[in-house]
């Protein structure tokens, strides 16, 4: 209303012959509202309650139109150290000017300046009615200060009273935790937390809640920040945000009373209902603080988008297995509060994105910022070493949006028509209040209705929607598309002009490509002058500097025309004394963590190419982050805890291994698993690869193993464990070369095993695309000593902080260990080893004659008499695997080894009596030659607080001694071990008996299954151990056909599941039964069960949230009822399984707290 009662007052001022004192009359009226409105705007600017950076920001913006001559006026705010300016700031010597200072001390002032003369007035060129506005202004702008100071010191106070009276109650220290998460940033943040501030508004501090592990996998994998921070550094951007960390409710209130924040990410794993309850609070408290959810999984995104809560977030973003969406978040926000200003002040263009899906602008966001910041980078590289001048440049990048609602949409269109680069859409999304079918394409008319030629992105899954894309000239891209990255990527880099500058004749023939600024003007010296002619008269050169943020050059260009000048040499040569001008050379600086003086030590990480570091480097770098982070030595003072040499190869060099090959379209192409290896080793690593490849072996001369490290494999609820390919090499072949191409092509091989059967019926199974896995490298010197042409450590396993198979006096918290002579892989795979609890390592429950057959026969290790090495043969070509008279001989087995007596029937620790060997580790865990069991018991406790959950370590012991005569405990992969931690509970004895299938005392998983009603089960009366091989490929038939339909089954089988010992169990790995909702494991006469312990089929089972049964004869609350199973209508019948399927789905009861579950049928 105020704004058109200026505009018809100014009218009436511009009326030809009216009365000068009416004008006068009417021109003082216009400017007393002029400054109502401002006093009025400024009231509800301050009542919005925005951070002080924001509010003040704000306005700055809207004071110049307060004053009697808004178009020649700028303001600029000072306080606290910091400046706050106007569109188009710049000093003279008119100015107006207002002191003010707050409660606390701290001093500011309100600057008005003229940008030129005016008449005098009362005060030079200003009135005395601006001079008392200026003043009201001022004590606006205080009263809001003091009454933000005074809210934060009441509520510090009120938290403080509430802890401290919350720690008295409970009679414990305020602070229990290790503060893992703390130390961790602490350390991170060292030297990174006072940078210069050029923006109007930037995310400076970050409140992360989370457990280590969540925040870690966000923070790129230890490294704090190749991609959190590290985009800033490489970007040279010097406005890097500080993040806090913390872990609880008191913790996160404590921190928002003691400073402003200006992003709060809630990192959301297994917990989902507390982050909401949390949320709720900080919002009644701080409600114009963003709150953003980072959830692990997208399966939990369904759980977010029906609850009431959601109204206290702000937005959720999916994590991806890439740390860049965390960039995204940062710039996302920026972005928002910037475009305002920046398209006033720079130009800049606008990406507006139109997606109302988590999952899917959780993906798109990082992809965006990835295009736009690489093209930024290539500006980079053409930049002066001035570094002022590369941050100013990095402002220029286009400013990415996102709506998520039709009426979102067209208001940013409307708002920023003028400066709108591109628009990606969805085609279904909320359009006044309800999903519209058609809501992208009636979007999409209205934009071009707005913006003639805008270059639009239809994205879909609807393959159908492809036509009407086309119909209204659009890019349509299907969201199902393998290469959906690529298409996008393709879309942004060739169409909009992010890519290279092409000249062109004035027929539109290429005749020249320029790469960055100075092929730019190289090009520009010597091309025809048709061509000059043609791009100058088409804008060409000021939109593609435009778009490579180059807009003090553009600027310049763009208002010339090519009638300005008298001849096109006349042109030219302005083109390029103008480019000259503002053009300097840069020192790239490109941070590359390999370093060959860090090889030396054991206790680096080294990355031998740029990516992500994958699953399992994630985990590897985590725990030597962990081990610096946390002194270990003052709980074990005896053992040393390290990790072995380790480097990795990011995922870059597989991307660049893939497409630089062409391997893209030959593997997608379904070619067999043998043939795509051939081709994978036949193709060319980089020479950088090579280069730092020779060189890392030339410092290690141990067997190495190269190892797989898939972006989601061994991650939080990303189960991929054993999936991929692992090698170790001799690395002793006296021909360097050799030894660096029997490298290579391990590593090669590693990446083909991405495409191999196993890996894509897993992919598959789990609902990821192929394209969605990329694979990084883990290579690492192998723990253990050489006897004679074997080398091994003297101990391997695997250890979980959770026992879901407790015995006697065992708690299931106190967790498990297995151990083996020799190479882990022994354990993993669920060979013959050693279990016991590091809680009562000595309490053995099996008699000596169970003992004795269940021992360790023999064990694995690298085979150093092998010079010439198939690695075509599979993981196990430079393995060799000898028996316990071998390592008797090496001498491997003096701590380790126990006789049988027979004829006693019990076991003699040590070796000095003849007998059956069996490895049992008595000197160890009974009289402590080292302190193995304690030292597993702590690892697992704080690595458990670390990440949150549940755990899995593996681990490999050097018995040799140190100087100081301590052995070694090398820690060399963790793993959470996630399954549905929701409360559930119930009775077996309250539901009617003869509706029970079957119940297990010894049961895994937790919550209700109740959409299964198909059961693959033993056919009990045909069972013959000798066949397992054979029944694991039956299974595999029938698991492919659920895999196919997306239905889950009950599948119920003898022995072990996943067991590499055909003889005690079938011998499956995970892919072939991927489909199973719930797994049951039974003793049956003759053949009985043992708990299934290899590593990585138990892994994926907790991963996936499967349902896991075991069910002992012995046991007598436990049981199946095979009677019901066979009176069920019979679908399927191999040699050895039948496929039953009931009338009605059943209902699959798991209590995970009591690790009962029940089966119940209904007729």
């Amino acid at each position: 209303m105020l704004n058109l009662v200026h505009r018809n007052f100014e009218v009436m001022t511009d009326i030809p012959g009216q009365n000068p004192d009416i004008q006068k009359l009417m021109y003082e009226r216009r400017e007393r509202l002029k400054e109502l409105a401002a006093i009025n705007q400024t009231t509800r600017i301050l009542k919005e309650g925005k951070p002080v950076e924001e509010t003040l920001q704000q306005l700055a913006m809207i004071f110049p139109d307060a004053w009697q001559y808004p178009a020649y006026t700028v303001v600029r705010i000072i306080f606290d150290g910091r400046e706050y300016r106007s569109v188009g700031f710049r000093e003279s010597i008119w100015v107006q000017r207002q002191q003010f200072e707050s409660i606390n001390g701290k001093k500011g002032s309100i600057e008005v300046f003229y940008t030129r003369e005016f008449v005098e007035a009362d005060e030079g060129p200003f009135l005395i009615e601006e001079r008392h506005l200026i003043g009201n202004l001022a004590n606006m702008i205080t009263g809001y200060l003091n009454s933000q100071e005074a809210k934060m010191l009441l509520r510090h106070t009120l938290v403080q009273q509430k802890i401290a009276q919350a720690a008295e109650d409970k009679k414990i220290p305020q602070v229990t935790s290790r503060q893992l998460l703390q130390k961790f940033l602490n350390k991170s943040n060292y030297d990174r937390d006072v940078y210069h501030d050029l923006m109007p508004f930037k995310v400076k501090e970050i409140l992360l809640v989370a457990n280590l592990y969540d925040a870690y996998s966000i923070e790129k994998e230890g490294r704090f920040s190749e991609h959190v921070l590290g985009e800033y550094h490489q970007l040279n951007l010097t406005s890097m945000p500080r993040i806090t960390g913390v872990s609880s409710e008191e913790e996160v209130f404590v921190q928002l009373q003691s400073k402003h924040f200006d992003l709060i990410i809630f990192m959301v794993g297994v917990e989902k209902k507390q982050p909401l309850l949390l949320a709720e609070k900080v919002k009644e408290e701080f409600p114009y603080i963003p709150i953003f959810l980072l959830l692990n999984n997208n399966n939990d995104l369904s759980y977010y988008t029906e609850q009431p809560m959601m109204r206290f977030v702000d937005r959720i973003f999916v994590w991806n297995g890439e740390s860049k969406v965390f960039f995204a978040m940062i710039k996302l926000i920026e972005d928002k509060i910037n475009v305002e200003n920046d398209t006033k002040v720079g130009l800049v263009r606008v990406l507006l994105l139109v997606e109302d899906s988590p999952q899917y602008y959780s993906r798109y966001l990082p992809l965006l910022y990835s295009i736009v910041l690489e093209q930024t980078r290539r500006i980079i590289e053409d930049v002066s070493t001035d570094e002022l001048y590369k941050v100013l440049r990095m402002r220029a990048r286009p400013k990415l949006l996102l709506a998520s609602t039709y009426e979102e949409a067209k208001e940013v269109i409307d708002r920023y028509k003028d400066f709108m680069l591109c628009l990606i859409t969805d085609v279904k999304y909320p359009k006044n209040g309800r999903a519209d079918e058609m809501a992208g394409f009636d979007l999409v008319k209205y934009a071009r209705g707005v913006v003639k030629e805008l270059p639009v992105i239809i994205q879909s899954h609807n393959i159908e929607n492809a036509k009407f894309a086309y119909e209204l000239k659009t890019t349509f891209i299907d969201k199902n598309s393998e290469t959906l990255v690529q298409d996008f990527k393709s879309f942004i880099t060739h169409y909009l002009g992010f890519g290279n500058f092409i000249y062109r004749d004035k027929e539109g023939a290429q005749i020249a490509i320029a790469r960055s600024l100075r092929e730019f003007e190289s090009y520009l010296r010597i091309i025809p002058e048709e061509s000059l002619i043609y791009h100058a008269r088409k804008d060409h050169f000021s939109l593609w500097l435009m778009a490579r943020g180059e807009i003090q050059v553009a600027k310049i260009i763009n208002p010339a025309k090519v009638s300005d000048f008298e001849s096109p040499a006349q042109l030219r040569a302005y083109l390029i004394r103008v480019i000259q001008q503002f053009r300097n050379e840069q020192n790239k600086g490109k941070v590359i963590p390999f370093e060959e003086s860090a090889l030396l030590d054991e206790s680096n990480v080294v990355s031998l190419s740029s990516g992500s570091l994958g699953g399992k480097g994630r985990g590897l770098a985590f725990i030597n982050t962990l081990i610096n982070n946390y002194d270990f030595e003052q709980l074990l003072p005896n053992i040393n805890i390290r990790t072995p040499k380790t480097s990795i190869i990011g995922t870059d060099e597989f991307e660049y291994f893939i497409d630089r090959n062409k391997l893209h379209d030959k593997v997608m192409n379904g070619l067999d698993y043998e043939q795509v290896k051939r081709i994978f080793v036949e193709a060319s690593l980089t020479e950088t690869l090579i280069k730092r490849l020779r060189i890392l072996l030339k410092y290690i001369t141990n067997p190495i193993a190269i190892r797989s490290s898939g972006l989601f494999e061994d991650s939080l609820m990303q189960p991929f464990a054993g999936i991929f390919e692992t090698y170790l090499l001799p690395n002793n072949d006296p021909d360097f070369n050799i030894r660096l191409k029997q490298a290579m092509d391990a590593i090669k091989l590693v990446y083909a095993s991405v495409y191999s059967k196993v890996a894509r019926g897993y992919i598959e199974a789990i609902n990821y695309k192929l394209e969605e896995e990329k694979m990084a490298v883990v290579i690492q010197e192998v723990v253990g000593n050489r006897f004679e042409d074997c080398y091994y450590p003297h101990i391997s396993g695997v250890a979980q902080s959770y026992n879901y198979y407790p015995f006697a006096h065992m708690k299931p918290e106190e967790g498990f260990a297995v151990a083996a002579l020799g190479l882990g892989k022994q354990v993993v795979e669920g060979g013959k080893a050693y279990r016991f609890s590091p809680k009562y390592p000595t309490t053995e429950i099996n008699t000596p004659a169970d003992q004795y057959k269940n021992s360790q026969i023999d064990f694995y290790a690298v085979d150093l008499s092998k010079k010439e090495i198939n690695l075509m043969e599979g993981d196990t070509a430079g393995l060799t695997k000898p028996d316990l008279d071998d390592a008797e001989r090496h001498g491997t087995l003096r701590h380790l080894a126990s006789v049988y007596d027979v004829d006693n029937h019990r076991i003699v620790p040590g070796l000095t009596q003849p007998g059956p060997r069996i490895i049992n580790f008595s000197n160890i865990l009974k009289y402590n030659y080292i302190p193995l069991a304690k030292t597993i018991e702590t690892v697992l406790d704080v690595v458990k607080e670390a990440l949150g959950a549940p755990v899995e370590i593996e681990f490999a012991v050097d018995l040799n001694r140190d100087k100081e005569m301590k052995a070694s405990f090398y820690l060399l992969q963790i793993k959470p071990l996630i399954g549905s931690m929701e409360d559930y509970s119930f009775e077996p004895d309250q539901i009617d008996p003869e509706k029970l299938l079957m119940v297990s005392e010894k049961g895994m998983g937790n919550g209700l299954i109740s959409d299964i009603a198909d059961v693959i089960y033993i056919d009990t009366n045909v069972f013959d151990k000798r066949r397992t091989v054979e029944m694991a490929e039956e299974v595999e038939s029938l698991n492919q056909a659920f895999r196919e339909s997306g239905r889950k089954y009950l599948l119920i089988g003898p022995g072990r599941w996943g067991t590499r010992d055909r003889w005690i169990g079938i011998p499956v790995n995970w892919p072939q039964i991927s489909s199973a909702g719930v797994i049951v494991e039974t003793s049956l006469e003759g053949y009985p069960l043992d708990a299934s312990s290899g590593s990585h089929f138990f892994h994926n089972v907790t991963s996936m949230n499967v349902g896991y049964f075991s069910i002992l004869q012995e046991l007598s609350g436990s049981f199946i009822r095979w009677d019901i199973l066979d009176q069920q209508e019979l679908v399927q019948r191999t040699s050895h399984f039948k496929h039953v399927r009931f009338r009605k789905p059943l209902q699959i009861k798991m209590d995970g707290k009591k690790r009962i579950a029940a089966v119940i049928w209904d007729s």
